[in-house]
């Protein structure tokens, strides 16, 4: 069996973009906010959301929503389950062999346009962007852009894209029927590739015979987070998953709630308000180091960071994406917002492979190395409501981009 480390979109340095799963959303978008359902009927704007080990048996701490595409202007649907939901992304990206409809493509100067994007780890996901309806509980959002990660492209990946990674085109490489990402902005590059202008990210790509080019994209034509074209509740989410023994449980269940403050049940409560930057990171402060890159992130299956003492921790002799210290190691660090507002957050770190031993699936204590960032990953949403705020909506606790718990 293998326990892998999440696929993590990988995080650019763009002037206004995001992340690790690197928040490949460039926010900074403008246009009109809206807290969207706080005068209308209130709808069922819940789904469950599950961790388990996904549809190729292979991956822990992976969290997984079902999606429904429909072609646009249509009932004709698909449901597609074992979506990893992600909040370190954003906008939909489905593995073609599991999408059967016919979905029109986006076009770009009268080109079919394509989309890649890279992993942490070096991979890379390559494929057209299509225009889909998306619907999930009584919320819908249509005519959104969406990418199709080919398993069969009709253009080569470009060298920018691929370069000596390997194509996540198959469920058992990705580990998932494909990736919803949910975070905190609208698209998933936005004004960092609109205009051609400035150096252009390599995501966007006009293809002509075998040769692919980048391109500037309008922000209507990039992927898109759904959640902010809900006609309701759609200034953010809200994630709810219970707390997990400490030697881990074979599967979790919990729920996604659209909109923040729009409903009765996505109400912020006690949670506390940690504004981002133009990246969706905040700061946390670990052995007295700050790490101004950290993020919350449901992408990641671990806690990754790295300990600045002297000893550190030891990695797994057979996986070094792990720590695997002789005892479980307890931690405190302190995040901070870019409004000020801090809190001390307690987590631990045990062996992975005793972990990985219990044949569990659900860890809250799962962590490996990652320099010069803080990633909380799907560790830290055990036992938390954890509220992801978009950019330029508009909420009770204020406009996004920010955080909350």
């Amino acid at each position: 069996m293998t326990f892998r480390r999440s696929k993590n979109i990988l995080k650019t340095a763009f002037p206004t973009v995001v992340i690790m799963t690197l928040l490949l959303g460039c926010g900074g978008g403008t246009g009109n906010s809206g807290s969207g359902g706080s005068g209308s009927p209130p709808v069922n704007n819940t789904v469950s959301v599950q961790v388990n080990p996904g549809p190729a048996n292979n991956y822990v701490n992976g969290l997984f929503v079902s999606v429904t595409v429909c072609e646009p202007g249509t009932s004709t649907c698909q449901t597609i389950p074992n979506v990893t939901l992600d909040t370190g992304s954003m906008g939909l990206r489905l593995l073609s062999s599991q999408v059967t409809l016919l979905l029109p493509g986006v076009n770009v100067s009268g080109n079919a346009l394509q989309e890649c994007v890279s992993f942490a780890d070096g991979s890379y996901v390559w494929g057209p962007v299509v225009t889909a309806d998306i619907q999930m509980a009584r919320e819908k959002a249509s005519s959104v852009p969406v990418q199709i990660i080919s398993a069969t492209p009709s253009y080569p990946a470009p060298p920018e894209c691929a370069g000596s990674g390997s194509d996540d085109n198959t469920v058992e490489i990705l580990g998932a029927n494909g990736i919803l990402g949910i975070g905190n902005f609208r698209q998933d590059c936005g004004p960092a590739c609109t205009s051609s202008s400035t150096s252009l990210p390599p995501m966007y790509f006009l293809c002509s015979g075998s040769t692919c080019t980048t391109t500037a994209v309008p922000l209507a034509s990039q992927l898109q987070n759904p959640v902010w074209l809900f006609p309701q509740d759609n200034n953010g989410v809200l994630i709810s998953l219970p707390a997990v023994p400490a030697t881990g449980s074979p599967s979790v269940s919990g729920s996604l709630f659209f909109g923040i403050g729009t409903q009765a049940d996505n109400a912020l409560g006690s949670a506390q308000v940690y504004t981002t930057d133009a990246s969706g990171n905040f700061i946390t402060t670990f052995k007295n180091v700050a790490y101004h890159q950290s993020y919350l992130d449901t992408g990641s299956n671990g806690f990754f960071f790295l300990d600045p003492s002297t000893v550190g921790i030891p990695t797994c002799s057979d996986n070094s994406s792990f720590y695997c210290p002789p005892s479980t190691v307890q931690y405190t660090a302190t995040t901070t917002g870019l409004n000020g507002t801090s809190a001390q957050i307690s987590f631990s770190v045990a062996n992975a492979d005793s972990l990985f031993s219990t044949h569990n699936w659900a860890f809250s204590n799962l962590g490996g190395p990652s320099p010069r960032v803080f990633d909380w990953g799907l560790p830290f949403f055990f036992g938390r409501n954890v509220f992801v705020g978009i950019e330029g909506q508009t909420s009770p606790a204020g406009v996004g981009p920010y955080w909350a718990y």
